[in-house]
């Protein structure tokens, strides 16, 4: 897809969340600039301050919380289950550090004209000048925590700055027991070291060589150590900079080899899906740290929004969406890595909760080491977490088929995210049902942000019994009878009869009132897959709910929201404005950098004498989930999976006369490519990876024929159900083939 292929940016790139992007999971480099300034942006993912937070305490237990919740008694909710004021010289809570930047001063007259990211090789150049533009190229390493800069001999800068993060933020960072950056110059080496107060320091070094710069970043034990580390990464002769941009050409190539090739007459999708794709391999690289808010891209100017941390209740999910259906399986490892080194802490947290040694409690909010961020009540108890991420190593397996990862942590994972769910389900005569449960971040952290059957949490449950139930019977073990009857006797959403209309609500008696940022209440459709659109009871349901939702507008929501949003409306029939979304998405939701925002860029300017980014004090806010999102949304819209069930173009509109795919993996191990011309699929692929079972709602409204090799056949019917055995192909048309 990516051979020789790459995009352009303009300048001036204004500001740091505007510039090109390079990342290799832990370092990253954000390029930007105006007239003969170049600046680069530095952060990294992995350095973390790692003090404030909340540890689980035992006064937080599911019956105190029930009983305050019940008696209206906020005080004590709230000092128990949120974080008090730190003591002097503390931070609140844990966060990502912001490091610098360097800033390269040009030639007079040398000024910045245009950038491109080369996707077949990850470099970026940046060209400057008048008549003839001359380039200066940008090479991260995705092995080593470097970068190189190389520039044509007119461009050489006439001087470079340091700029730590100190000179931005000394009044808070002071005020939490930072003390100033080192400075340092000698042999030909400068750079700074940031000491922090219970961390280990961390260096930025640079050293010119002729035409060449090079960055290293590291951590060390000691100033002296982490100074020594950063050299240690620096490039000495010519050949080593050929070794390093040939190792990222062969490790590009492979990536780009097993993606899937998408075909749009829409480009502002296709541009979403392959900048995506491009960003998602600087943001999860295998080598490098578990992705975060912003991943290794930390803004120098200001502490990280929300500490940069691992938001459990969506982002993170949303970050690592593209994984799945790319492919990408592999980018997933970190995450998983990380989160099974937290299984000590996240049992204490069940068993403080709810008395049991043999659940997992995961926190909405929390740092590298599962600290919880504090400060939010709802997330803190917010089970549905647990089970979302227990979703994302089953679907690991799903799609990937590693049965030891299956039996080892995933199966194992589940089995104590239901084990909480348990605890807290109780019976309301003969029918199970959650007394206390919320909807992620629906009413925030007030008293009343809480009911019975939240409709978020019944998804999880109900996922949560059917994938247990799928392991058991892929590893053989025996099904916990329990797991059945609340499957029979708990709803798996919260419907309410209004009008003459049930529709979905938040829980009982809570119906959706605002725009809310949160589709939670959507859960039970997309991504836990427990409704089947086929039922015409559910269908009815559905009808209702979408009608309400639709009305209520857009006015509450935020970027992350809307590939969600544009997903849900693909499914229910509404390709149309799942287009849109995504449009509007690029078009309010990232800036002139291609940044993907947190908020719209509403400009209000009759009523300010500058324009501002949103209705509010904050700029931007720079987040890699919603960037993700849409480019998993552009592949769900081409091919999705429901109740097991293959659905082709779903948000594809008629508009679309001429569309394809190669490749897109779903669940159970399948390579899916199709494509529609003229709105009518004319041919079907699909390679199994495992034996498996394919099933797929045809397209064609009378026959199906299929070609495997020299075997022909034709099906009749709605819906196909093929066996197919590992390694096998086999090619559908809706004509003789």
């Amino acid at each position: 897809m990516a051979e020789n292929f790459s995009d352009r940016w303009f300048f001036p790139l204004p500001r740091t969340h505007t510039g090109i992007p390079l990342g290799n999971g832990t370092m990253g480099a954000l390029i930007w600039g105006s007239e003969n300034v170049l600046k680069i942006t530095l952060g990294r993912a992995d350095l973390w301050d790692h003090r404030g937070g909340l540890e689980w305490k035992r006064e937080m237990n599911l019956a105190t919380l029930r009983r305050l919740l019940e008696t209206g008694d906020e005080k004590s909710l709230r000092e128990i289950f949120e974080q008090t004021t730190p003591t002097a010289g503390q931070p609140k809570r844990p966060s990502v550090l912001p490091i610098g930047r360097l800033e390269l001063y040009l030639p007079e007259g040398k000024n910045l004209v245009s950038g491109q990211v080369e996707y077949f090789n990850g470099q970026v150049t940046v060209f400057a000048g008048e008549g003839k533009l001359l380039p200066v190229t940008f090479n991260l390493s995705l092995y080593q925590n470097l970068l190189v800069v190389q520039w044509a001999p007119e461009l050489k800068p006439v001087k470079i700055a340091g700029r730590a993060s100190w000179e931005f933020l000394s009044q808070y960072l002071s005020s939490i027991s930072f003390t100033p950056p080192e400075f340092f110059s000698a042999e030909g080496v400068s750079g700074w070291v940031q000491k922090r107060p219970v961390d280990t320091p961390y260096c930025v070094a640079y050293q010119i060589k002729g035409c060449q710069l090079s960055v290293a970043t590291a951590v060390a034990e000691s100033p002296a150590e982490a100074v020594a580390r950063a050299k240690t990464l620096f490039l000495k002769p010519e050949k080593k900079l050929a070794s390093l941009r040939r190792k990222n050409s062969l490790w590009w190539k492979e990536y780009w080899s097993t993606a899937p090739v998408i075909n749009l007459p829409n480009e502002k999708l296709q541009f979403i899906y392959r900048y995506g794709l491009y960003r998602f391999a600087g943001f999860t690289n295998p080598t490098g740290v578990p992705a975060t808010l912003q991943g290794p891209w930390i803004e120098e100017y200001q502490m990280p929004p929300w500490s940069s941390d691992y938001h459990f209740n969506i982002n993170v999910q949303l970050c690592y969406a593209p994984a799945y259906q790319a492919g990408k399986l592999q980018h997933l490892k970190p995450l998983f890595q990380m989160l099974w080194s937290w299984r000590n802490r996240l049992q204490h947290n069940a068993y403080l909760f709810c008395g049991i040694k043999d659940g997992y409690i995961l926190p909405h909010a929390v740092d590298d080491r599962g600290i919880s961020m504090g400060g939010f009540w709802t997330g803190t108890i917010d089970h549905g977490c647990t089970a979302w991420v227990a979703k994302m190593m089953y679907d690991y397996w799903l799609y990937g088929g590693e049965k030891d990862f299956l039996a080892e942590v995933a199966f194992p994972f589940m089995a104590g995210t239901m084990r909480v769910f348990e605890v807290m389900l109780k019976r309301r005569g003969k029918s199970w049902y959650l007394p206390v449960s919320v909807s992620p971040e629906y009413r925030g952290s007030s008293m009343n942000a809480w009911g019975a059957n939240s409709s978020f949490q019944l998804a999880c449950i109900h996922w949560l019994i059917e994938a247990l139930v799928s392991a058991c019977q892929a590893l053989k073990q025996k099904i916990n009878p329990l797991w059945l009857d609340i499957q029979k006797n708990l709803p798996r959403a919260c419907v309410r009869e209004k009008n003459g209309q049930k529709k979905i609500m938040l829980w009982e008696g809570t119906d959706l009132e605002e725009s809310h940022r949160h589709h939670s209440h959507w859960a039970g459709l997309v991504p836990f897959d427990v409704i089947d659109l086929n039922d015409a009871y559910w269908r009815q349901v559905i009808n209702n709910t979408y009608d309400w939702w639709w009305q209520l507008g857009m006015g509450l929501w935020t970027g992350w929201c809307i590939p969600w949003a544009a997903m849900i409306h693909a499914r229910v029939g509404s390709p149309e404005i799942a287009e849109a979304l995504i449009e509007y998405w690029q078009r309010l939701y990232t800036n002139q950098g291609y940044a993907s925002l947190h908020d719209p860029l509403i400009y209000k300017r009759e009523l300010v004498e500058k324009p501002v980014y949103r209705i509010g004090e904050n700029t931007e806010v720079m987040q890699m989930d919603a960037a993700m999102a849409a480019t998993a949304a552009v592949m769900d819209f081409l091919v999705h999976t429901r109740r097991g069930i293959h659905y082709l173009f779903s948000g594809a509109p008629e508009s679309w006369r001429e569309v394809s795919f190669k490749k897109i993996r779903t669940p159970g191990g399948f390579l899916v490519s199709a494509e529609r011309i003229k709105n009518t699929t004319t041919r079907i692929e699909v390679t199994s990876l495992r034996n498996g079972t394919f099933r797929l709602a045809s397209p064609w409204p009378e026959k199906t024929f299929l070609r495997t090799g020299q075997k022909k056949a034709c099906f009749s019917g709605k819906f196909l159900s093929l066996s197919l055995p590992a390694g096998s192909t086999v090619i559908l048309s809706g004509r003789p083939i």
